[in-house]
């Protein structure tokens, strides 16, 4: 018992010793709680917005049951996997595999408009089979917990829906209209998706609806929504996937198809598909878990390089804390006890630091979550939140300590209390390296921001294709499906003078919403058909509209040549693909149809920007349409446009809002992510040269304080200020030079990597390495001089008055 209370006084004396000297240096202090503040910050940061992707999707109570059935097959030589399925797979694998427990199909982000008294708002959908609720854990809230979508007329909409739509007025029971025609009842509310889920939706509607509306096909060719499976308890992958491998040949290679598909599907762990979203030879292997990966080693940077920075501010005043440790061991005080000292004052100043960083934290979150598009929070009031935040400081504590106190702790008491220590070395010093370290973590990084921020650049710099510039698009909605009032529609736009060309097309130019194989031609082979071709439509005008560029032959035009119904253009990639010598006129066979080739145009890039040009088809009117592009009159303000445009849109489509997007806006927009990991890493580079720079100024410090005689003397024998801060300064730019050495091969094998994401994509070049060389330089040069210039200016006979 008395040991546990000596124990227990003796931790107390040291609590309070460590406080008495944080209070004796607040200077000193508030630099080691400021740079361990930011470098904590920074990696709770990460830390928080990576505890987000691994936790996406892993909510489900089923998760380690659930699956979503995959494609794969070989495409232009390369085997692939996507996830869309034909829209049968479910029911069909139901129906044929009892180790199926249950399914659903999800068919998301349909855009529908919703009518509710005079209320009408246009929300994201989704159709369900009513296995849903069984599989995924969204909390039925209110309503028919049972079976809420057990026929066409039912309903479940989330928590923010129903006060959006019906305010404060309980919504279960109402009818409300989608589309305009459509009746349905809302049967449940589910609480809303969190950040968590991938699965986003504002109200769920049953797949017989789908049915009702002519959204749904048995053509088992036909890959257009997603399909889930909870397998029964005690079933293994590896058999399931065996047995499932041929299902989709088996329905595909049926009758007289001349053409065999060889696709195999196979189930994939739903858990996992938010972070491996990218397959590599036909599997699952990369996607956002690189992203992880490479954002967790540069939130391990940033604490180690903020842990360096401890300990050389620490080492640094190892002159003025040596007669402390003299006097302590002299006393009787073992070695032990110190580094326990020592331990115990890291340990406050990670708590003040984590209190700081905590406060950073709050205020930055909200600019945080813009840049990573997430609704990142901190449960204050959780239990584990806590204990993670004690060991994240305890640890930090631990780490930053561990060198300053056995360091410190080693001082023989006989030297110090002569005043004879000298801890300073021309040769290579543990802060020496330490330095090193930090700048080459620092490098590392600025390299890696250099080089994304030119990928970018040179891909924002790529041909698109087409001409963006007062291009607008809308999508097609209500009436405007209807072909007669499109004519009526399109002729008044072009009379408006609001606009100067229209032209109807699949899907946004910047968008792929279809692609396909199975095409011959004249000289064709049986291989040629696994191309997968991208398509693309258009009635009339594309090439001056969009600004397509004619290479070869004309423009698809209806309205001009009425036999165009049946017309195509290709695109160059095509033509190489198709090995066609002479295109226009050519007779290519897909789709169950006879296309006539009257053009040719350059690639135009649809889908990743980063990707290189696939061959595209681009059908005419026989094919289908779900968007009008129109490009703005120059001569008329955006906004008189746009204004005149609108009236016209409601004037055949009244009940819907007039939505538009600008085509500059929906390229840039496919840079957001990318953008973003560029920003951030930029914003993180910057913190570690700050801390970086905080650490050279603590060892140019030690460095002066440990040779402040020798300066005087040199000034007395005449040494002039730029001599002194020349001998101050030459050993620390040759340690930054060394970080640089270092550094460059390490970021140029990382970033080598990273650029093999990308088929288009800039060459890494020298001068890349020199401006990040040439930045550090100027960074620590202006940290050191300070301090040098500083050191030189003192004044000699307070440094030799004990000679």
């Amino acid at each position: 018992m008395n040991n546990y209370f000596n124990r227990n006084n003796m931790i107390k004396t040291y609590i309070k010793v460590a406080w008495r000297n944080l209070l004796k240096n607040k200077a000193f202090s508030a630099i080691n709680i400021f740079g361990l503040a930011i470098g904590m910050a920074g990696a709770l940061l990460i830390a928080l917005w990576l505890q987000n992707m691994l936790g996406t999707d892993r909510f489900h109570e089923k998760s380690d049951r659930l699956y979503i059935i995959s494609n794969r097959d070989t495409y232009q030589g390369e085997l692939q996997a996507w996830t869309n399925t034909p829209k049968i797979m479910g029911p069909t694998l139901k129906s044929d595999f009892p180790e199926i427990e249950s399914f659903t199909r999800i068919e998301q982000d349909d855009k529908f408009l919703t009518s509710y008294g005079d209320k009408n708002l246009v929300s994201s959908a989704s159709f369900v089979d009513p296995g849903f609720f069984n599989m995924f854990s969204y909390p039925l809230l209110k309503g028919d917990k049972t079976n809420p979508l057990k026929d066409a007329n039912s309903v479940v909409i989330t928590e923010k829906y129903a006060k959006a739509l019906f305010g404060d007025t309980d919504p279960i029971g109402k009818t409300i209209k989608i589309e305009s025609k459509y009746l349905v009842t809302v049967q449940a509310i589910v609480k809303d998706p969190s950040s968590y889920s991938s699965i986003q939706f504002d109200y769920l509607l049953s797949w017989e609806l789908a049915k009702k509306m002519g959204f749904v096909d048995e053509n088992w060719s036909n890959n257009s929504t997603y399909t889930y499976v909870l397998l029964r308890e005690g079933t293994t992958l590896e058999n399931f996937n065996a047995k499932i491998r041929l299902f989709s040949q088996n329905h595909i290679n049926v009758g007289d198809n001349e053409i065999k598909s060889t696709n195999e599907i196979f189930a994939f762990p739903y858990k996992d598909t938010y972070l491996y979203n990218k397959s590599e030879n036909g599997a699952y292997t990369a996607g956002r878990i690189q992203l992880v990966h490479l954002f967790t080693w540069i939130g391990v940077f940033i604490l180690l390089v903020a842990c360096i920075n401890f300990m050389n501010l620490s080492t640094a005043r190892s002159e003025r804390r040596a007669k402390e440790v003299g006097v302590r061991k002299v006393v009787g005080a073992q070695r032990k006890s110190l580094i326990l000292q020592f331990i115990i004052e890291s340990i406050l100043v990670s708590i003040g630091a984590m209190i700081l960083a905590l406060v950073a934290i709050v205020l930055v979150l909200p600019a945080f979550n813009d840049l990573v598009e997430k609704n990142l929070t901190i449960s204050i009031l959780s239990g584990d939140t806590w204990l993670f935040l004690i060991g994240f400081t305890l640890l930090t504590g631990v780490l930053a300590g561990s060198y300053p106190a056995f360091f410190l702790s080693s001082f023989k008491p006989l030297k110090t209390l002569k005043g004879k220590l000298n801890t300073y070395s021309k040769g290579i010093s543990v802060r020496s390296i330490l330095v090193v370290v930090q700048f080459s973590l620092a490098i590392i990084l600025v390299i890696a921001t250099v080089i994304v921020s030119q990928q970018i650049q040179h891909t924002k710099d790529r041909d698109r294709g087409y001409n963006d510039n007062g291009l607008a698009a809308t999508r097609f909605t209500g009436k405007l499906n209807s072909g007669k009032i499109y004519q009526t529609l399109r002729n008044e736009l072009l009379a408006s003078n609001a606009v100067l060309s229209v032209t109807k097309n699949m899907s946004p130019v910047t968008d792929r919403y279809s692609n396909g194989w199975g095409f011959s031609w004249q000289g064709s082979t049986e291989s040629d058909k696994r191309i997968s071709f991208d398509r693309f439509s258009t009635d009339a005008d594309a090439v001056k509209t969009l600004g397509f560029k004619l290479v070869a032959g004309r423009d698809i035009d209806i309205y001009k040549y009425p036999t165009d119904s049946n017309a195509m253009l290709l695109s160059e990639t095509a033509v190489k693909q198709m090995r066609l010598q002479h295109p226009v006129g050519q007779t290519i066979n897909g789709d169950g149809q006879d296309w006539i080739v009257v053009g040719v145009i350059k690639d135009f890039i649809t889908e990743s920007p980063f990707s290189a040009g696939y061959p595209m088809v681009v059908f005419g009117p026989k094919s289908w349409f779900t968007n009008i592009h129109y490009r703005l009159n120059p001569n008329n303000s955006t906004a008189a446009n746009l204004k005149t445009i609108e009236a016209i849109f409601k004037k055949f489509n009244p009940e819907y809002p007039f939505e538009y997007k600008f085509i500059d806006e929906n390229f840039e927009a496919k840079f957001k992510e990318t953008q973003s990991i560029g920003t951030i890493s930029m914003l993180f580079s910057g913190l570690t040269i700050f801390i970086s720079c905080l650490g050279l100024l603590a060892l140019i410090a030690y460095m002066a304080e440990t040779r402040m005689k020798e300066i005087a003397v040199r000034k007395v024998l005449g040494a002039s200020l730029t001599q002194v801060t020349s001998l101050l300064s030459v050993d620390f730019i040759k340690l930054v030079i060394i970080a640089i050495l270092i550094a460059s091969p390490i970021a140029w094998w990382i970033m080598d990597k990273w650029l093999q994401d990308y088929s288009y994509r800039i060459q890494i070049q020298w001068y890349y390495f020199v401006i990040a060389g040439l930045m550090a330089i100027l960074i620590s040069m202006a940290t050191i001089s300070y301090q040098a210039i500083k050191a030189a200016l003192s004044n000699p006979v307070n440094s030799l008055r004990n000679e």
